[in-house]
This record gives C-alpha cells, structure tokens and sequence, in this order.
C-alpha cells in the first residue's frame, strides 16, 4: 500500500463519513402516507400498547451508540468530545460495513459519571446496544459497571473488551503454532488500565492461570498498598507464584509479552523471556519494540499496525459481537460470550496458521458472521437472551 497523503485523509472525512439512507420508499403519495401520517399512527399505537412490538417496527434492535466523552481518545488523550467526533464515525461505519448493524456516534460533553449514566439511561428508548468508546481509566470501570446496571440491553466498552477477546484470539493462534496450550503459558500485561485489566480478565476466564501485570510503578501485587480498587481486585487474582519488582523481575523466562501500555520496553528484558516466546507489541503509532527488533528473540509477533503482520484490531470482535447479542435478545454481554467471540474469531483460520497468520485479517468476510453465531448461541446456553 502506498503511503496515505494528508489531503486524502482530509478529504475521506469531509462532511462526515455517516448518513441516514430509507428502508422504506418514500416516492408517491401513498409510500408518504405509510410511512409517516396517518398510517404511522396505527404502528405508534400497537407499540403503546406492547412496548415489546418497538424492536419489531423501529430501528432500535439494529441499532448501536457509540459513546464517547472524548477523554482517552487514540494515542491523543483527553481531547474533548468535538474532536473526538471522526473516531466516533468511524466507529458506527465499521458497525456498518462488517455486520450491517445501524450506528449512531453520541459524543457528551461532561466528564461527571453521574451525568453520562443518567443520559444513557434517558436515552435508553431510542437504542438497543451501547458500546463505550475512549473513556479514560480509571472511570471507565465504574462507568461501564454502572450502565450495565442501569440498562437491560449489551453494554460494552470496547477499549477494554474488545482488545482482549482479540488478544486472546491471536494467543490461541499462537499458541496451536507452536503446540502449546495456553494454561501452560506465564503472561506478563504491561498495562493496568482499561486493555490491560480486560486482557488479563479474559485470559483467566480462558484458563491461563499465570498471569503477571505491570503497571507504571511495577508488578501489580497483593503486597502493594497503593493500588485502586481495581487494581487490587486484579492483584488478588493474578501473580500466584508472588513474583515482586518490575518488568525485569516479570519478563524473566515469561512466555507473553502483551504491551497495552504507552512507552517502550527495552530490548534485553525481551531477550530475559523463554525461548520461542511471544510478544504483543499494541501501543499505536509507535510499538513497545520494534517488530524487527522483537523477532531477534521471539518466535512469534504481532502489533497493533497494518503494516506488519499479525495485526491486532478490535474490528475482527465488535461488530460480531454486538451482532450476536442483539440477534439473540441478550440483555448483556458476559465473560462467556467474549471468550466464545475469541474463539470464533480463532476459527476462521485455525487451519491457515503460520508465524505471521495467528489471527484473521480485520478484512476478513468470514469473521463477523462467524463471531455473532458464536456470541448468541453462547448468550442463549447462559440465559442472558
């Protein structure tokens, strides 16, 4: 691919990159009169008599908000809700492109979670899933809990579960690559915000029972007294053989580097872990370690970019998965149905792997299909649909 001009980019943008299209025909009088009065008038009447009869005759089973406060946008950090806009349609565009589902972006101008629950919550009529975008950790935990709480439809915040049903995809990936399973591994997390707590939750629920996390002041242990509520509850559950220190002490004959975290990590500690070890380099633009770099002691790796292989991104789970949920009914979205999207997501190319194929390309036609079959039946056998 040739490189991307500043004007293209620009131009790709211009006006938005979402519009409103009709399902319905609107040329003749008699279309005018269906769609809108008097005959719209019978439909309002039947779903005000059975609220139920909503999903049936309006947009809202098919339809995902994007929501966003603009606080941790990209690599961009607090930006604001205005600026953080494009990524936000972008987002609803992709709803659109890999699993046909309607997306609106909804960009609140207030940091205060008491204030973005009750919108959602005011809102909740005119939708039928919401999916969190670029909300800064630590909030982005209690606003998550919270919505989940209040509102009886899939709530998911993407930053956080959206990397981790794709990491654990391209574990499972890497892992049939080398004849290995994945409860077998040591995995180190270089991150304890909002991927980094996902990615590790995930893997537990997966079987991975050695799991090691790094935050910016070290291993993340039960030892510490500085740690958030969220943090401590990772501590409690991560770490069994007590390793104390920092990267060091934690990538030291590790397995799994995942690096969900901004800044780099030095080329030695990469070169302490096992042999054939595997290293998530994600941190975009710019990569932990360098692929080229990495791949002087690791057998496998993959980052966050296009440009190298084995790119992680969170479109081969979101569409799928919100797909899933709402063709089955789900009222929410569990651990369950997450590790169920990784392995469908697995699926699709359990048997093309190679070092550099560990995980389908986010283009692939075959994924969103495959994860939103994989979502529901999991939601159904739960009893969450």
């Amino acid at each position: 691919m040739s490189a991307i001009t500043h004007e293209e980019i620009f131009a790709g943008h211009l006006g938005g990159k979402l519009s409103v299209e009709l399902s319905a025909p609107l040329e003749t009088q008699r279309d005018l009169s269906i769609a809108y009065t008097p005959g719209v008038a019978q439909v309002s009447r039947a779903i005000h008599q059975d609220e139920a009869l909503a999903k049936r005759y309006t947009w809202t089973d098919r339809l995902v908000v994007v929501v966003s406060d603009g606080t941790a946008v990209l690599g961009l950090g607090d930006i604001g809700p205005r600026a953080s806009l494009p990524v936000m349609e972008g987002k609803a565009a992709l709803f659109k492109k890999f699993a046909g589902l309607d997306s609106i972006p909804i960009v609140l101008d207030t940091k205060d979670v008491d204030e973005i629950v009750e919108t959602l919550v005011r809102l909740r009529p005119s939708f039928g899933a919401v999916n969190l975008e670029d909300i800064s950790a630590p909030r982005c935990f209690e606003i998550e809990k919270r919505v989940v709480e209040a509102l009886d439809c899939p709530v998911m915040h993407d930053d956080q579960h959206g990397t981790a049903i794709v990491v654990l995809a391209a574990l499972n990936g890497a892992a049939k690559v080398q004849g290995r399973d994945i409860a077998d591994l040591k995995v180190v997390v270089s991150g304890a915000g909002a991927a980094g707590v996902a990615c590790s939750n995930i893997l537990l629920a997966a079987g991975v029972s050695d799991v090691v996390v790094l935050d910016s002041k070290g291993i993340v242990s039960r030892e510490r007294a500085d740690l958030n509520e969220v943090k401590a509850d990772l501590a409690a559950r991560t770490n069994p053989r007590g390793v104390t220190g920092g990267a060091a002490e934690a990538l030291a004959g590790a397995d799994v580097f995942l690096g969900l975290s901004a800044g780099t990590i030095a080329e030695e500690l990469i070169a302490s872990m096992a042999p054939e070890s595997i290293v998530f380099a994600m941190s975009n633009p710019d990569p932990e370690i360098h692929p080229e770099v990495a791949r002087r002691y690791a057998a496998i790796v993959a980052t966050g970019r296009s440009d190298f292989p084995n790119q992680i991104n969170n479109v081969l789970a979101f569409p799928g998965v919100f797909k899933g949920a709402l063709d089955a009914g789900a009222r929410r979205i569990t651990e369950g149905m997450k590790v169920a999207a990784a392995n469908a997501i697995f699926g699709v190319v359990a048997d093309e792997l190679s070092v550099d194929k560990i995980i389908p390309s986010p283009l692939d036609p075959r994924v969103a299909p495959a994860v939103a079959e994989a979502v529901a039946a999991a939601a159904r056998a739960e009893g969450v649909a």
